[in-house]
């Protein structure tokens, strides 16, 4: 076994006094504490983030040899294999294999196993360190140490995967810090690769974990980069020369951090699901270069890299340092993982077609064709018994491709352009806000955070697994009495917090019996205009009454404040009832209580979002001024 060794250091942060213990997972002796010459090294990382529960195969049509080809894609067992045959390439034994963030949360793996399903997958590959991502926390700390239980379950590995997070501090007595803060969560790891010492650190994204997510209050999460150069002076002090960033922090805010930090090398990046790396070749829209190649304050290489999401990519990033540690050079594949079999129209391809696809596969940079792991399969297999039994069930149809947007015209769908989404945003956001009014009685309107609503819906049969995979967070709805000016300000609050820097898209409000006007060109307070108000049972849309009050429902996990729907805390006592009603149950009984048990888009004058003015001032409408 190796040996861990913990060491402390207060650092003044502009955020205040922060204790950091660290974690030597090195063989190295104790003089590691001493600065010491180092020798160049090639390093390679092998990486994956976001894959939010997403444990088995999904599928994507692809682009080759001139016709759109369906196919498998990712799944954790594919990715097991992938990590394993790319490992064994790897002469010198260099290699570090990271997770950089929300493994949990987004299928029926985790509302049924609640962690665990993901663990032991995530053991199939022994990562040699994970960074918390914010929806690590969806279940609040104890749900998190459910999770770290799982991970870190004795005889798994042959090292328990440390868990990183840097800016993160538990109180001491919480379930994440029984004893002590960093009992669950260490600031940073030192990892001895070929005789070199690498620290790996980790960090999570601040105000989005605090706000969309559900920490405790006790928890404490430091600013993002002063925390991570403070970490980074502390490696620097022991000798450790070669510093990794494993960031749940979004591709953009990485790169404007680089540029803020002197000491980094490596950026292995999370939260903001990109794919990085050239596939135009197959149809895909890629947000950036693999890797993308900055500096730091001092001017030296700094190399960032993310791994799309839903165990769909496997990051390879080659690194060369030279003697002083810095980055000489770097280079990699983002191994998109597909397999057979392969369909065109509908048919499956076999025999010669099917060699004709994988040849030009083959062709094709940044694609890997990749078989699963049988026994990670196996492992899998254990779960997905139960999960098949649930999911097949079947609750009604979608008439039509129903469209997941966060802001109007942001681009988050996969089955709509961009385009399409304004000015009115989702269309199953809609539907969401929608349902839920149907289903608490007594409400006159309902407001949904659109992050809350997380997939694409197309054309075709609803089944449960459709419901928790849209609906996958343990919330339930809430009736809260609120003043038309209250709900003005909470609408107010949620686009503040979906588009100011380092705020959430997810914040993007959508309503049903409620519809405004959004003008991003005005000031937080002043962006919603023309807010009118529709009852079940009224025909016209009227003004909004700022002084009536109204019977909003809502989830209990923005009725409490969070993803910045602040003005939700005002609302106590006889006037937040909580109905108990677990909310994507409640999307089912919705379906199942429709005609013919078939939903379809609402008409666009239900539409929350009215007319869309974007900050630089374009303006996209349907009705008039």
């Amino acid at each position: 076994m190796r040996l861990f060794k913990q060491r402390a250091l207060w650092a003044i942060l502009l955020t205040g006094s922060l204790t950091l213990s660290g974690c030597n997972d090195s063989s190295s002796s104790d003089d590691s504490d001493s600065p010491s010459a180092s020798q160049p090294m090639d390093l390679t990382i092998l990486h994956v983030n976001d894959h939010h529960s997403h444990l088995e195969a999904d599928s994507i049509g692809l682009a080759v040899n001139g016709q759109d080809v369906d196919m498998a894609l990712g799944g954790f067992p594919r990715v097991v294999a992938a990590i394993n045959e790319l490992e064994s390439t790897v002469s010198s034994g260099n290699i570090l294999k990271l997770h950089s963030g929300d493994a949990m949360t987004g299928t029926l793996y985790y509302t049924l196993f609640k962690g665990e399903a993901d663990a032991a997958m995530m053991n199939e590959v022994c990562f040699d360190a994970f960074a918390l991502g914010n929806h690590e926390f969806d279940s609040g700390d104890a749900g998190l140490k459910t999770f770290l239980d799982f991970l870190q379950v004795p005889g798994a590995c042959a090292t328990p995967t440390p868990v990183l997070a840097a800016n993160v501090k538990p109180a001491v007595g919480t379930p994440l810090a029984p004893n002590a803060v960093d009992d669950y969560i260490k600031p940073y790891v030192i990892k001895e690769v070929g005789g070199e010492k690498v620290g790996l650190i980790g960090i999570d994204i601040k105000d989005k974990t605090q706000n969309s997510s559900s920490p405790l209050d006790s928890t404490e999460f430091l600013d993002e980069v002063s925390t991570a150069q403070a970490v980074i002076d502390e490696l620097t002090a022991q000798g450790v020369n070669k510093i990794v960033l494993m960031t749940h922090y979004q591709y953009a805010n990485d790169l404007t951090m680089a540029a803020q930090l002197r000491g980094v090398d490596v950026i292995v990046g999370g939260d903001s699901h990109t794919l990085l790396g050239d596939f135009e070749a197959v149809g895909l829209n890629s947000g950036g270069d693999y890797p993308t190649v900055s500096q730091d304050a001092n001017g030296k290489t700094v190399c960032v890299v993310q791994a799309w999401e839903y165990a769909k990519v496997v990051g390879e990033l080659k690194v060369s340092f030279d003697e002083n540690g810095d980055v000489e050079s770097c280079s990699g594949t983002p191994h998109l993982l597909v397999d057979a079999p392969f369909e065109v129209n509908d048919t499956v391809l076999e025999g010669a077609e099917q060699d004709t696809v994988l040849a030009g596969l083959a062709n094709i940079a940044n694609v890997r064709v990749q078989a699963e792991d049988a026994a990670a399969k196996t492992v899998l297999d254990t779960y997905s018994a139960e999960v098949d039994v649930l999911k097949q069930t079947k609750i009604g149809t979608s008439s039509v491709d129903l469209c997941l947007e966060r802001i109007p015209g942001q681009g988050r769908s996969q089955i709509c352009s961009a385009e399409e989404t304004l000015p009115h945003g989702g269309d199953i956001q809609m539907l969401v806000a929608h349902a839920f009014r149907e289903m608490a009685l007594a409400s006159d309107i309902a407001i949904q955070n659109a992050g809350g609503v997380r997939v694409d819906v197309p054309a075709g049969d609803l089944t449960i697994d459709t419901a928790y995979t849209l609906l996958p967070f343990s919330n339930t709805l809430v009736e809260l009495t609120m003043t038309g000016d209250q709900i003005r300000r909470v609408l107010e609050d949620a686009i503040e917090n979906a588009t100011r820097e380092n705020g959430s898209s997810g914040a993007y409000p959508y309503a049903a019996g409620l519809r405004w006007d959004v003008d991003l060109t005005q000031p937080f307070g002043s962006r919603v205009s023309n807010l009118e108000f529709k009852g079940k049972q009224d025909v016209e849309w009227t003004a909004l009454n700022m002084a009536q009050r109204y019977t909003v429902v809502t989830n209990d996990y923005i009725a409490g404040g969070k993803d910045g729907y602040t003005t939700f805390e005002e609302v106590t006592g006889a006037d937040y009832v909580d109905t108990f009603l677990d909310y994507a149950q409640s999307f089912v009984d919705y379906v199942e209580a429709q005609p013919n048990q078939t939903v379809s888009k609402l008409p666009y004058s239900e539409y929350s979002t009215q007319n869309f003015t974007t900050a630089d001032g374009v303006f996209y409408g349907t009705r008039a001024l």
